[in-house]
């Protein structure tokens, strides 16, 4: 089986500045302003929506009871903030069809 190739930041910066008209430098500087101001405002409100792709969430997650797999000890696993990424259902629905119903 062949190996896809992913995109890469330096084609993805190139395609927006064909897409668009600008030169590549104000392309990325472009991307790396938008990164900058979802993870500022991520930090500071909690979320930040990100139009067209989904939005940028940070929870809290409790501290709980594990095991460690290699002995079975139950340890005590301690709370922590984790961001997550909702995608938005427009996308979810392009990349994977929804299901017909019968």
């Amino acid at each position: 089986m062949a190996e896809v190739k992913k995109m890469t930041q330096t084609q993805l910066v190139a395609k927006l500045a064909d897409a668009t008209g600008v030169s590549k430098k104000v392309a990325k500087s472009f991307l790396e302003t938008y990164a900058a101001t979802a993870v500022a405002e991520t930090k500071k409100t909690g979320q930040c929506t990100l139009p067209g792709l989904g939005k940028l969430v940070r929870s809290e997650r409790k501290a709980r009871m594990g095991r460690n797999p290699a002995t079975g000890q139950a340890i005590k696993i301690p709370a922590k903030k984790v961001v997550k990424f909702r995608v938005a259902k427009a996308v979810k629905d392009a990349i994977v069809p929804p299901a017909k119903k019968k």
